[in-house]
């Protein structure tokens, strides 16, 4: 891996202005945009045929079966009508085999059959497939079957409940869908709903009387497990697909963001749009990757980082092992290891929470003074901290290296924490809207509150943000980003109303994404702000929510956090799911009345547990040099966990501000009167 900070020359630099804001590219590739990794790479399915003429028999694709599963009960305590009571509940836990794996030309070889299967079946350009399922190699074999014909991808996150799917295969009038045998029964209920799906595969075991009642639904509704379609797909021939594959302007996916307000939005994104992505990564992360790393993928593929991180690392050889969220650390596994610790991972997107306060006081201290030495990088403290630290290390197998942080920016103090104790964290910037990149920090340019320098397949303007005081003539410059470029959607399917708003998209090309910016002296880009989450207080001062939560969040009395405020408030307050471990913990060693075995959903409406959260939340935030307009005036404490179901979360894992808002209405209204 390279160290050299001069790799990328002055970062970015201005190659043209346009009304009056100056537009910037990599430096490195100021002439030309970025449009494709290779020659001759133009669409999808170029990357399987290149990965398997190249890599061949190496290990592409990984997985795990399940091979048991064990229930063991447990004794809970919980408070009812003030009385403690004990409930028995039963916990599952998996047992898994080790990782399997298909080459690289068995990944082309099965993508094959599936696509002839597909058109066997009558599925053609004209159509558009649906994949509800979760993240695994067979969600990628179907997608790549899928674009290898010309059949446009919608994608619907398995987290989706009856309505969210019923709009993901309405909307584009699907005719086909993939799903896992466990999501079957969801499938079953809104088929009535959406009468064009006649064609429906799934993986996994599926119970006959289940298949048999969706095959009721209606009549013309055709149901096959994967390998009962890809043993079709291997007695056709391969003559037929040729005529099928696409140009790169043809629709590849329809990804449908979880957005923070109203429907889902398809974002219509083609073969081209999706190639100059896996160029521009290629071009300013390829001299990091090597075929002995390994990535570990356990997000939703339905988000499109997953998915493009996935095809740009089967492109360069790498393996790749699926693994699922709920069996990734040892807690949930019997008579195995998770899948972290058996894969052992170089490469990840997102990294699990790394549980420290709950190892006891002494552990604590002694880890804390190990990442102290580290970070001051004191001579012989240093070596010593390294093997304190090595258990952190231990517990993601030992081989992490780099990690590209997936979703929401991490604050300061969370990327020093796991840069200093696990491996080289790097921020990154994008939407579905740009193939999920707009800008990358590199190795080479470590640092944090960067989100890095713009890729080579997109171009960025500052927009002036003059209300708030962002002006691409500042020093440094601010404003809103705006983005353009190959790999740059057209616009959204279906939605002409968001296609023809200059909000969104402007005559000349630009995408307007909401975000404020500011160009920093090395040519990297920071996110200072969302111009929708700057609200003016009583005093006439913007703050910005987002950018607060971000370092709200780093407190560790806090598992989740939303920062309200509105035009009558002279502070914000801040709602918060507080970090149970860590606040029973906190509790037991300070000297303080709250009991710290007492229920979460009491300890929250406790004075002093609420004073505590408050006091340590504005620590960090006058650590950070928060203006006083910017520490919270007060909290709100909740017990309940904010999930997709509830529509306080989208399924990125979004905070939801105004269903937060309208749900603690009663509680914001108390706090501010009691101010």
């Amino acid at each position: 891996m390279t160290s050299k900070r001069n790799y990328f020359g002055q970062g970015s630099v201005v190659v043209d202005t346009e009304d009056g804001n100056p537009v910037r590219r990599l430096a490195i590739t100021s002439d030309n945009l970025v449009t494709q990794p290779f020659e001759g790479i133009d669409i999808i399915p170029d990357v399987i045929d290149y990965a398997a003429r190249t890599h061949g028999m190496k290990d592409a694709v990984g997985w795990r079966d399940i091979i048991d599963i064990h229930e063991e009960q447990k004794e809970v305590k919980k408070m009812v009508n003030g009385k403690e009571i004990t409930e028995k509940k039963t916990w599952k836990y998996f047992q898994l085999s080790d990782y399997k794996y298909l080459s690289f030309l068995d990944v082309q070889e099965r993508v094959s059959a599936l696509a002839r299967g597909l058109v066997h079946h009558q599925i053609t350009k004209d159509d558009i497939f649906n994949i509800y399922a979760q993240t695994s190699g067979n969600w990628q074999l179907m997608s790549h079957a899928c674009t290898t014909i010309g059949v446009p991808v919608a994608t619907a996150y398995d987290t989706l409940g009856e309505s969210g799917l019923t709009h993901s295969l309405n909307e584009p009038n699907c005719v086909g869908i993939f799903t896992n045998a466990d999501l079957l029964t969801t499938l079953k209920n809104v088929l009535p709903n959406t009468p064009s799906v006649r064609f429906i595969v799934y993986d996994g075991d599926a119970k006959s009387s289940l298949l048999d009642d969706i095959r009721n639904v209606r009549e013309n509704v055709v149901i096959l497990s994967i390998d009962e379609l890809r043993e079709v797909g291997a007695e056709q021939s391969k003559e037929g697909l040729k005529e099928r594959r696409p140009s790169k302007d043809d629709v590849a996916l329809i990804m449908y963001t979880s957005g923070t307000t109203g429907a889902p939005k398809g974002v219509v994104l083609t073969h081209g749009n999706v190639i100059a992505s896996v160029g521009a990564v290629y071009t300013l992360l390829g001299h990091h990757f090597t075929t002995d790393d390994t990535f570990l993928a356990y997000l939703p593929l339905a988000h499109i980082l997953e998915y493009i991180v996935e095809l740009i690392l089967f492109f360069v050889g790498m393996k790749t092992g699926y693994g699922r969220v709920k069996t990734l650390t040892d807690a949930s596994v019997r008579q195995c290891k998770g899948d972290i610790v058996t894969f052992r991972p170089s490469i990840m997107v997102g990294v699990p929470a790394v549980k420290v306060n709950a190892s006891g006081f002494l552990k604590k201290t002694i880890f804390n003074g190990a990442m102290a030495a580290k970070k001051a990088e004191v001579p012989g403290l240093s070596q010593l901290a390294d093997i304190v630290l090595n258990n952190v290390k231990q517990a993601t197998g030992g081989r992490l290296r780099l990690a590209l942080s997936g979703g929401a920016a991490l604050s300061k103090e969370t990327q020093e924490f796991l840069s200093i104790a696990l491996v080289t964290m790097l921020q990154g910037y994008g939407m579905t809207e740009s193939c999920g990149m707009c800008a990358i920090l590199p190795p080479e340019l470590m640092q944090y509150r960067s989100v890095g320098l713009p890729v080579p397949s997109a171009e960025i303007k500052l927009l002036d943000v003059p209300e708030a005081g962002y002006k691409s003539t500042n020093n440094p410059p601010q404003g809103e980003v705006c983005i353009r470029g190959p790999s740059v959607t057209k616009g959204y399917y279906k939605r002409d109303d968001l296609n023809n708003d200059e909000s969104i998209f402007t005559k000349d090309g630009w995408l307007r994404t909401g975000d404020v910016g500011q160009w920093n002296a090395d040519g990297t880009l920071s996110l200072i702000d969302r111009i929708k989450n700057l609200i003016k207080l009583q005093g006439g001062e913007y703050i910005a929510l987002e950018q607060l939560e971000s370092t709200y969040k780093s407190c560790y009395l806090v598992a989740n956090i939303c920062v309200y405020a509105d035009a009558e408030a002279k502070q914000p307050i801040g709602i918060i799911i507080p970090h149970e471990a860590n606040l029973r913990h906190a509790l037991e060693a300070k000297s303080n009345p709250a009991d710290a075995s007492a229920e979460l959903s009491d300890l929250c409406t406790n004075k002093v547990v609420q004073d505590l959260i408050l006091k340590e939340c504005n620590a960090i935030g006058k650590k950070n040099g928060f203006k006083p307009m910017e520490i919270l005036e007060a909290v709100i404490l909740t017990s309940e966990e904010w999930t997709p179901e509830s529509g306080l979360v989208t399924a990125a894992q979004k905070v939801q501000r105004s269903k937060v808002a309208k749900k603690f209405e009663k509680e914001i209204k108390a706090t501010y009167a009691a101010q």
